[in-house]
């Protein structure tokens, strides 16, 4: 039968017109029988890095590239989210997937341990995590010393664990091509770890490294973390001395500026000012600070020497 083109537009408008007629229902069903919006829920598909590989076929390195742009938008999606019940949970597997597809993936190794470690709510607070992820790198590049000093960070700063972390910054200085100051970071954290002193050398050592821009910034706030809690130290100290020379609660900034204990309200190394206690007199960060959370175990361990 032969069609004409009059026949062929009639039946694409037709189809037209039957296609906004079927949307127009579905969106009217919708808005008479919707239940309640589904709950946010995190999925990752294909979390076998052997079945991706597979998937992958020769493009290994541009899924490696794609994996890892979702992981950081991911974690700065989570990182910004206000639910309470965000727990980071797909992070480690979209990094895990990304370093198989591409197992020099230098950036998503030591990147990836630092967001895996960050602590709640900045982060999902994983080191074990951390530390399988660099030490599947330095499986695989053995050489690379940065892992090794990242291990002991990881060790030092997440889970306290000072014989540990002056383990791997001394494995670090035995790599070829380490920097000198490793092999005396072993030493001094193994002799007096735990102690500021010893975190805001560690810290200085990576603000200092010049490697990339992230790693200097996130060492730099560990050393605005270390100002604050040495300023903090010395607040209380002369709030315990006017609380000893007859001072009383209730303990408030201004109160405290009359009698010459401080010269104006103190304010944290992001600009934030300090709260205190009107009870006890202790200070602490202000709830919206940026510097939050503080490293619990070096709260109450002083700078030995600045």
């Amino acid at each position: 039968m032969f069609i004409t083109r009059r026949d062929r537009l009639f039946g694409l408008v037709a189809v037209g017109v039957l296609l906004a007629m079927a949307t127009a229902l579905q969106i009217e069903r919708d808005r008479q029988f919707a239940t309640d919006a589904p709950a946010k829920q995190d999925l990752l598909y294909v979390q076998s890095p052997e079945t991706m590989k597979r998937f992958a076929l020769s493009y290994a390195g541009l899924a490696a590239d794609i994996y890892w742009i979702r992981a950081i938008q991911y974690f700065g999606s989570e990182r910004r989210s206000t639910d309470p019940s965000r727990n980071y949970g797909l992070l480690y597997p979209l990094l895990n997937i990304t370093t198989s597809l591409d197992p020099r993936f230098n950036i998503a190794y030591r990147f990836g341990a630092i967001f895996l470690s960050e602590a709640p709510p900045r982060g999902p607070g994983r080191p074990d995590q951390a530390i399988a992820l660099l030490e599947k790198g330095i499986a695989v590049m053995p050489d690379r010393w940065e892992y090794y000093q990242d291990l002991g960070y990881v060790h030092y700063w997440s889970r306290q664990d000072y014989n540990a972390a002056a383990e791997w910054f001394r494995k670090a200085s035995e790599v070829p091509g380490a920097p000198w100051f490793l092999k005396p970071l072993a030493a001094h954290t193994l002799a007096a770890g735990g102690d500021r002193h010893t975190a805001r050398l560690l810290y200085q050592a990576l603000a200092e490294s010049r490697e990339n821009d992230y790693m200097q910034k996130d060492a730099h706030r560990r050393l605005r973390q270390l100002d604050v809690m040495d300023a903090m130290d010395v607040l209380n100290a002369r709030v315990a001395d006017f609380k000893q020379r007859g001072g009383a609660p209730p303990f408030t900034w201004p109160r405290l500026i009359a009698a010459h204990v401080v010269p104006g309200v103190p304010t944290d190394s992001d600009g934030f000012p300090l709260a205190i206690d009107p009870e006890t007199g202790v200070t602490h960060l202000d709830p919206k600070s940026t510097l939050l959370p503080l490293p619990s175990e070096l709260l109450g361990k002083a700078a030995v020497r600045r």
